[in-house]
């Protein structure tokens, strides 16, 4: 089956002529007749090229071609403007804002033919060699959220990632994604902090590139790599990035075998666009009947993105000692929902190992809590081993 071209023009003339022309060539063809009709089809079907015009009465083509570089499903989708509009300073506007070519009417149906299988060609050779990176690594993404604040969310994501790490012996990221909360910089004894700021704040989707994200990272001695958030209040406005956030974790992906996500708590915008990124997907909670009440609605709510309940899986961490806190295998009842681990307290383990400014794991690898770690460890490499 030929690729499929959309067509958006308000000239119900060039639509037919034009759309019969490239049926004719086999190519799929789709119509809209106004640039937010246009919109639309664009990011439901997933065009394999744009035939744009520029003069329509609601939304120029200027203003389409923007909107459409700006999603990520469309960042790349070539874009051929078509129009009656034959100045130079016009075609200029076009690729500035981010048109792949420029043909002016009226044109020659073989010029146009040639203009077109030439873009679908360039395409097709750049997706191929896309495929190809992706292909040749793409690492095992964990989201971990809490149901509410101060689970130790941070913590675990930290802790899991040097288990991990000393397990396997390949590159592990930890990403904070909460701009303006960031802890770990002064938790492992760092200075950037500002690497996810820096992305965040970049205007067009096509600067965040796979070694953009690379020279964000921050190196530690345990062997971990981070990208940092800061923990500046104001940059909290960042959080609505949803498109950057996306389009770093995907990055992120291609650069480690491993790639944790620190999520903080909640379902925020954000992370509606990041879980089904996330090959698993890791809830934190506490033996409290509220917080198991919060942690059944965010499953529900987390499965309502499309994401399969298996992928979603509860980590009980009893941070102090309480009798007030439900045992495992009852919180697990409750929950109605699979606890793949369960951390017992351990306030001083891990205050040494702020001090030591390193992982409780590697500060005393020995420890109850090494050991439970490891039993998490276990389950997130047997679940990367699974076919996909």
């Amino acid at each position: 089956m030929g690729e499929k071209i959309l067509i958006i023009d308000d000239d119900l003339d060039t639509l037919r002529l034009v759309g019969l022309m490239l049926q004719r060539q086999g190519y799929q063809i789709s119509a809209a007749t106004n640039g937010q009709q246009g919109l639309d089809k664009a990011f439901e079907e997933d065009p394999d090229l744009i035939l744009l015009d520029v003069m329509m009465p609601d939304m120029d083509g200027y203003e389409v071609t923007r909107r459409l570089r700006q999603n990520p499903s469309t960042i790349e989708t070539p874009i051929l403007m078509f129009t009656a509009k034959t100045q130079l300073d016009d075609k200029v506007i076009g690729f500035e804002v981010g048109a792949n070519d420029y043909l002016t009417k009226p044109t020659h149906p073989t010029e146009l033919q040639a203009r077109v299988k030439s873009l679908l060609a360039r395409m097709s050779e750049k997706r191929g060699g896309a495929v190809s990176a992706k292909n040749e690594k793409h690492g095992y993404v964990i989201g971990v959220l809490g149901a509410r604040g101060g689970l130790g969310t941070t913590t675990l994501a930290v802790n899991l990632a040097a288990g991990l790490h000393t397990r396997t012996k390949s590159e592990v990221i930890v990403a904070e994604m909460l701009p303006g909360q960031g802890a770990l910089a002064l938790d492992m004894g760092m200075t950037s902090s500002q690497g996810l700021v820096d992305l965040l704040s970049l205007s067009k989707l096509s600067e965040i590139t796979r070694d953009k994200v690379r020279g964000t990272l921050v190196s530690h001695a345990s062997g971990l790599k981070f990208l940092l958030a800061s923990d500046r209040p104001r940059d909290m406005h960042l959080i609505n990035q949803t498109a950057n956030y996306e389009a770093v974790v995907r990055m992120l992906a291609g650069l480690a075998r491993f790639v944790i996500l620190d999520l903080g708590m909640g379902l925020q915008p954000f992370a509606e666009k990041i879980l089904p990124l996330c090959d698993q997907t890791l809830i934190v909670l506490e033996g409290v009947p509220n917080t198991i009440i919060h942690t059944k609605a965010l499953i529900d709510d987390i499965s309502t993105l499309g994401i399969h309940r298996k992928n979603v899986n509860a980590v009980l961490n009893n941070r102090i000692r309480s009798d007030t806190q439900l045992p495992s295998s009852q919180v697990q009842t409750k929950l109605d929902h699979e606890i793949v681990s369960t951390l017992t307290p351990a306030p001083e383990l891990f205050v040494q190992a702020t001090r030591m400014q390193t992982p409780a794991t590697l500060c005393q690898p020995e420890s109850l809590t090494a050991r439970q770690i490891s039993k998490l460890v276990d389950f997130i490499t047997e679940q990367e081993a699974l076919p996909k």
